[in-house]
């Protein structure tokens, strides 16, 4: 057999073949092994990419928890201070006959009556001073309006009274008392003002708003 049979025969197309296959191979072996090194991350990095995913989860957490407790503080609060507001309302209408009761007693009929009328008139007056009583110790508390510079979160007024000598819009008369539950109004006071005096200076209405009650 000669040279030229020998690399143009089938053998040397099959050794062509079979060079060209482990060439290809030898690629594809070195691409493989370069690709891991350039598309893997840093474990690292990855480590610390997750630690600081869970630190911010832990801390939105703790923060909820923390604006939960205090929502939950302040609902316990009001609810211990406003819990009797209907049945405090409820009373102070109790009160309010009791003391018109009281009021429609002429005086000379107070000094002149019998021992037993003077203990019923003393019985309904330590009534109603019972009652405000534990009012009061449930947060109840009347509002100071005589003689205030008129403020519509705590008055109602009733009516204008033509009096120069106080100053504008000052109550000068309490037709029914009102009072407050904690930090709330439970019954506004109704007031006759005062109408054509000198205005209040705006520093001396703030004191006199934040004194009121």
């Amino acid at each position: 057999m000669t040279d030229e049979t020998k690399n143009h025969g089938p053998d040397a197309d099959e050794n062509q073949d079979a060079a060209a296959t482990a060439a290809a191979a030898s690629a594809f072996a070195e691409n493989d092994s370069e690709a891991p090194g350039e598309q893997q991350p840093d474990p690292l990095e990855t480590l610390r990419a997750e630690n600081n995913e869970i630190r911010d989860r832990f801390l939105r957490l703790a923060a909820e928890m923390d604006n939960l407790r205090r929502r939950t503080e302040r609902d316990v609060k009001d609810a211990k201070s406003y819990a009797v507001t209907a049945f405090a309302r409820d009373m102070l209408a109790v009160s309010d006959n009791l003391r018109r009761a009281l009021d429609s007693i002429p005086a000379e009929t107070r000094e002149a009556g019998d021992a037993g009328l003077k203990a019923l008139i003393e019985g309904v007056d330590m009534t109603e001073r019972a009652m405000l009583s534990a009012l009061e110790r449930h947060g109840v508390r009347k509002i100071d309006a005589e003689g205030q510079k008129f403020d519509p979160n705590f008055h109602q007024a009733m009516f204008e009274v033509p009096n120069p000598a106080v100053p504008n819009n000052t109550v000068v008369q309490v037709v029914q008392a009102g009072y407050v539950i904690g930090e709330r109004v439970l019954r506004p006071a109704m007031v006759g003002v005062a109408k054509g005096g000198p205005k209040v200076e705006a520093s001396t209405a703030a004191e006199t708003t934040a004194d009121k009650v």
